[in-house]
């Protein structure tokens, strides 16, 4: 789970919000004024880092489509798998992942941020381009946000590729491997949610 959580650190510079705010439809647009809200937060030293942890998740709630992407990463598994099994791991892996998220911030109130460019694939997929500019303390990272506009009004992440590395494919691929390794037993994949949660 290292690498999944070491990418999600550097994408809890944008995930940050100081307010409840209702962000602009337009897939860009959104990034960018998340990118605008993360620069405002980060440099704002009368917020402390647990507050700027509760927004993370407050922020992920409200923007990130977290039951999609815990369905993703389940793969064709969940096809057999009853109601109550799905929902308690949908459960687990929500916390899961803003525990990722709070548990591996870093302060990047230093960093310059600059959105690039918006690709439309589909009626309701829209891939956004990012990147953190270089400084003296870190290289330029590219971030890819991969943006779904199924109710035009309410953009939702999917799913983020930094420098490359897609968040999801490489949790699915985690989990898979977590399943391959105990004969497809979802309480194998629960438990060691459950362990992650509970650390």
């Amino acid at each position: 789970m290292k690498k999944l959580i070491n990418a999600l650190a550097i994408a809890t510079l944008i995930l940050i919000n100081s307010t409840s705010f209702a962000y602009n439809s337009d897939p860009k647009i959104f990034i960018a004024e998340l990118v605008d809200d993360a620069i405002k937060t980060l440099g704002n030293k009368s917020v402390s880092k647990a507050d700027k942890a509760k927004k993370i998740e407050t922020i992920a709630l409200e923007n990130v489509d977290i039951d999609a992407i815990a369905m993703y990463t389940l793969g064709s598994i969940r096809k057999t798998l009853d109601q109550n099994t799905l929902k308690k791991y949908q459960e687990l892996f929500k916390k899961y992942l803003l525990k990722s998220l709070t548990s591996r911030f870093t302060d990047y109130s230093n960093s310059k941020f600059e959105v690039i460019s918006a690709d439309q694939k589909s009626e309701t997929t829209t891939i956004v381009l990012s990147k953190i500019l270089e400084s003296s303390s870190q290289p330029e990272i590219k971030i890819e946000w991969r943006v779904f506009t199924k109710d035009p009004t309410k953009p939702l992440i999917r799913d983020l590729r930094v420098e490359g590395l897609s968040i999801a494919r490489t949790q699915k691929e985690e989990f898979g491997s977590i399943l391959n390794s105990n004969n497809n037993d979802i309480n194998a994949l629960l438990t060691k949610l459950e362990e992650f949660v509970k650390n």
